[in-house]
């Protein structure tokens, strides 16, 4: 079977954000980035699916990136992935969504594929898109957020569940199919030192828009769906004020006061 995972490199959840000085992104010096959370939960069921069958199946790893996205792949195969496809191409830089599906799909297609997992969003944009692009793109089914799995034993469905408002959703669905993983899912695992020993020796393919046969100009600025115009620091909260009183009863009064002439909210 032919597991492929999806992974993007994000700013580190304990990073300092700063934005740069044309307000359309964020500053990336100093910034440390890791792989998306998320998409861990999607390594790890893809590792555990694999070492299931038993049957010689492989895990990919396909990625959409910039040079430095090398890293956080490696650590990937450091993880257990057997090998990996780095999209990486000047014309990519700050894709929107569609343009990440648009390659993904291509990759994809040329790697073959069985099942696919991805996070279910990713942490810097919050967009949880491109899970939904590209399955419309290959014409499979989707399950989203997943917090459980299980492979039929002849691998041609299988059935999920995931959380909704007051208890668990179940589904089953055909395969191929891409699945989005949710925390809950799956506990990842780490990189061993032995692991990540060889994953400097695991291949990792680097393509570009070019030798994938992609038009340039549809999965570049120029076809762009998305543009953003400007972004923004949440404004400051205002310091805490203390009300101060002799009593409970003092005090409850001048918050009263302050609710409904200061603040008018009552």
């Amino acid at each position: 079977m032919k597991i492929i995972v999806l992974l993007k490199r994000v700013p580190d959840t304990e990073a300092k954000i700063l934005i740069n000085q044309e307000g359309t992104g964020i500053r990336e010096d100093g910034v440390k980035f890791v792989i998306n959370p998320h998409d861990e939960y999607g390594i790890e069921e893809g590792l555990k699916l694999r070492e299931k069958l038993a049957d010689g199946s492989k895990v990919t790893v396909v990625c959409v990136g910039p040079e430095e996205a090398t890293e956080a792949i490696r650590t990937a195969l450091a993880m257990g992935a057997d090998d990996a496809v780095h999209v990486c191409d000047p014309g990519l830089a700050d894709p929107n969504p569609f343009t990440v599906a648009e390659v993904l799909a291509k990759a994809i297609q040329v790697e073959g594929f069985d099942v696919i997992f991805c996070g279910k969003q990713a942490i810097d944009d919050d967009l949880a898109q491109v899970q939904s692009m590209l399955a419309e793109k290959l014409d499979i089914p989707q399950v989203n957020n997943a917090t459980a799995f299980e492979m039929a034993a002849d691998c041609r469905s299988a059935k999920l569940s995931r959380r909704i408002e007051g208890g668990d959703e179940k589904i089953e669905t055909s395969m191929p199919a891409i699945i989005s993983c949710d925390k809950g899912l799956n506990e990842p695992r780490y990189a061993s030192l032995p692991g990540i020993m060889k994953a400097k020796k695991k291949p990792l393919e680097v393509k570009t828009v070019a030798a994938l046969g992609l038009d340039p100009a549809r999965v570049g600025a120029a076809g762009r769906k998305v543009v953003v115009k400007a972004l923004r620091l949440p404004p400051e909260r205002k310091a805490v004020r203390m009300i101060a009183g002799e009593t409970p009863a003092a005090m409850a009064a001048e918050l009263v006061r302050v609710l409904h002439e200061e603040a008018r909210l009552i």
